[in-house]
């Protein structure tokens, strides 16, 4: 039931989303795997519109934070505010949009090194602490930020210690031709709708949305997809390989400076398995793992110079390490 529910969420995205299938995808790993993205790509590529719609057809409440260089950690989390009642008066804590089910961090590598900490405590911790008390996020809680990769005037990059608590690093490219072309027609078409509903003087219906409890049943699920003690090895040696190049390449020696820390295993298994069951398997098999490798370990890895000055990126040294990695 849960797995139609699913496909039913990934389906409806669809139509609103030409030609990011891989998006889509990436999105539901992360909701299904409890984690949170972050996703790096050129303006108007439809990362905002990606998770709009998976807030729109999902039983959640959905935020989104423009993240500014004048932005401060209580703009985000919240803060106490005192009321007074008469003769008597005491602080409420009042929630930033930083409470919701489903988050959006519009360009988070421009807010300053105090509000990303304040964030990321809520993505790591699943809490906030405001003047001394803690506040828990609701169950349902995914953070989906994003970073322009040519624009970096006036930004705060990320530190690599940070870049390492988001499950994936998700890098979206310009759409084909003929999803171009799609992309338009999908555009026409909504304003058309749009102007018809306006003249009618009434609201588009919209289907009943799907329920959380879709979400945790998957989550469930996903648990209980078997991972065999070769693949366990087979995750793990591709980790290790970030660590000690030198036993694999004397290329990719060079161009790493540092390798992926144990979070890396442990995005390989959630996104491995989730992967797996979505593509209706209960069991991991080395082509999950090699799916989604490239989101899980590209923000991980340091590079040297000597690599930048070559032209690697760390996908390419992810695809040297995959031919030397043996499978299991």
């Amino acid at each position: 039931m849960s797995k139609a529910r699913i496909n039913e969420l990934r389906s409806r995205m669809q139509q609103s989303i030409v030609g990011q299938e891989a998006v889509i995808e990436r999105l539901l790993i992360g909701l299904l795997a409890n984690g949170n993205l972050l996703v790096e790509g050129l303006p108007g590529l439809a990362k905002t519109r990606a998770i709009k719609a998976l807030a729109e057809h999902l039983e959640a409440d959905f935020s989104r934070i423009q993240f500014t260089p004048d932005l401060l950690p209580s703009d985000v989390t919240g803060t106490e505010v005192y009321y007074q009642d008469g003769n008597r008066g005491d602080f409420r804590f009042e929630p930033g949009p930083i409470f919701a089910n489903i988050v959006l961090g519009d360009e988070i590598n421009r807010a300053p090194a105090k509000v990303q900490a304040a964030m990321l405590e809520a993505m790591e911790e699943r809490q906030v602490t405001v003047a001394g008390k803690t506040h828990s996020m609701p169950p349902l809680f995914m953070v989906m930020a994003t970073q322009n990769p040519v624009e970096q005037e006036g930004t705060y990059p990320l530190p690599e210690a940070q870049m390492d608590r988001f499950l994936m690093h998700v890098n979206i490219v310009y759409p084909p031709v003929e999803d171009e072309m799609r992309i338009v027609d999908l555009v026409r078409s909504e304003e058309q709708r749009a102007q018809v509903a306006s003249d009618q003087g009434s609201a588009a219906e919209k289907p009943a949305r799907i329920p959380q409890q879709a979400v945790f049943d998957a989550r469930r699920e996903i648990a209980e997809v078997h991972v065999s003690e070769p693949m366990k090895r087979y995750m793990a040696d591709l980790v290790y390989a970030t660590r000690t190049p030198e036993k694999y390449s004397a290329d990719v020696a060079r161009w790493i400076e540092v390798g992926a820390s144990p979070r890396a295993s442990i995005a390989l298994d959630k996104c491995g398995r989730t992967h797996a069951w979505l593509h209706g398997r209960d069991y991991l098999d080395p082509e999950d793992v090699r799916a989604i490798v490239h989101d899980c370990l590209r923000h991980r890895l340091m590079l040297s110079y000597e690599a930048h000055g070559e032209g690697m990126n760390a996908d390419k040294v992810i695809d040297t390490l995959l031919a030397e990695v043996a499978l299991p």
